[in-house]
């Protein structure tokens, strides 16, 4: 079975994560047989994107959400190479700046939506606003709630005019945050990354999880679907949304557009 098919959050279920096992591999083993797997799915998409960039009639829009240390940067560095860096653009959200809290809240996200033809990838994006804005009380409730369906409707405008949506939920254990956490404290090359505010928002994991499941369960539809990957094992991560992102442009059923000039006409000197 297609791993889009196994990992895809059905439309109408409701998500317990606790349900999902984040160390799950799907029968995958770590193996050369994998990195070659990963190394095929990572050039096929090189070609796809090439494919989508002639044919100029539709976007790709790809969302990465997870907790602290779940990967994401990991998968954008990992997979993502496969796409050719002129037609793709990586954003990461982190807290509004003051210009962006003086918009509405999906001002900012609209502005880095790509335009035909091109790639986005989103470390983060419009789900913090019903995520960290949740949990910390930044806004009161009814407003955040009235999201859900904001997001909908914003997502399902984009999939209306082109715009292909896959996000990707990055499950990882409370036990694996804290190893990866504990091996940045550890490595003098990590250490830059190493934020208080990560040990404090881990105070608030169950917190976390209840407001992602409301998330993943409210937000999820035929045109823009939640893929919740098990990543507690990184090469499993990496196979998982990359065979995602070759299944989904494949499914696409893209064709190269017919020559605008008459090919017969033109000769070479």
């Amino acid at each position: 079975m297609e791993l889009s098919r196994r990992l895809r959050v059905k439309p109408g279920a409701k998500v317990d994560l606790a349900d999902i096992d984040p160390a799950g591999t799907h029968g995958f083993e770590k193996g050369r047989d994998l990195e070659a797997a990963l190394a095929k799915n990572i050039a096929r998409i090189d070609e796809l994107q090439y494919l989508m960039y002639a044919e100029h009639r539709r976007a790709l829009l790809v969302v990465l959400q997870g907790i602290d240390a779940s990967g994401k940067d990991g998968t954008i560095r990992h997979v993502m190479t496969g796409f050719n860096p002129q037609g793709c653009r990586v954003t990461p959200f982190k807290a509004p700046t003051p210009e962006e809290l003086a918009h509405d809240f999906l001002w900012r996200i609209h502005h880095a939506v790509p335009g035909k033809g091109d790639v986005a990838i989103f470390n983060r994006s419009h789900y913090e606003d019903v995520l960290v804005v949740r949990v910390h009380e930044l806004v009161p409730a009814p407003m955040w709630k009235r999201r859900y369906d904001q997001i909908n409707d914003f997502e399902r405008y984009l999939a209306e005019n082109g715009v292909v949506i896959v996000k990707f939920f990055l499950h990882i254990s409370k036990d694996e945050q804290k190893r990866r956490l504990e091996r940045r404290l550890e490595d003098s090359t990590r250490q830059w990354k190493v934020a208080l505010s990560d040990f404090e928002e881990r105070k608030r994991w169950k917190e976390y999880q209840r407001a992602y499941e409301d998330a993943i369960t409210k937000c999820n539809s035929k045109e823009a679907p939640w893929y919740v990957v098990p990543a507690d094992k990184k090469w499993f991560r990496n196979l998982a949304v990359s065979q995602i992102l070759v299944e989904t442009l494949e499914a696409l059923d893209m064709r190269f557009p017919k020559p605008t000039v008459d090919l017969e006409r033109i000769t070479l000197d």
